[in-house]
């Protein structure tokens, strides 16, 4: 997750997506993950506070300052580099998978929040933006502890 000040996405020199002050949330599904592990992160961006207040204090959300949302999937969030030089990606959701949860977070997204952009699952994007602050929060919903 980025605060920024203005973002977009261009895929072969056309902007597909693009937003002003807000957020840019690069999203990754890995294995396992589920829609309602999904909507929990959506609920967290929505309501996470990190942009000033009038005392400069982090202190209003996404929402609380009528911020854009763009969202862009990007299956390398669940890169694994420890076992030498090329990384892994055994983690990440098989395309089918990722791109059913992607779609699901878009459509919540859009259900929940009048300003969201996305890029486009798969494709070979460039993702330009200001970055404010610069503040840049990872997020991970843990799963549900097993009964």
């Amino acid at each position: 997750m980025q605060r920024v000040r203005a973002a977009y996405v261009e895929i072969d020199g056309q902007v597909v997506g693009q937003i002003g002050v807000g957020l840019l949330a690069l999203v990754c599904a890995e294995q396992g993950d589920t829609e309602q592990e999904a909507d929990k992160l959506l609920a967290k961006v929505l309501k996470l506070r990190i942009f000033s207040d009038a005392e400069g204090k982090m202190n209003r959300s996404v929402q609380d300052v009528g911020g854009g949302l763009l969202i862009v999937s990007q299956f390398t969030l669940a890169a694994d580099a420890s076992g030498g030089n090329r990384p892994s990606f055994t983690q990440a959701a098989r395309p089918e998978a990722g791109r059913r949860l992607y779609e699901h977070v878009v459509q919540q997204a859009r259900r929940l929040h009048p300003v969201v952009q996305t890029g486009e699952f798969g494709a070979d994007m460039q993702v330009h933006l200001v970055n404010d602050g610069p503040v840049t929060i990872p997020l991970r919903i843990a799963p549900p502890a097993a009964a």
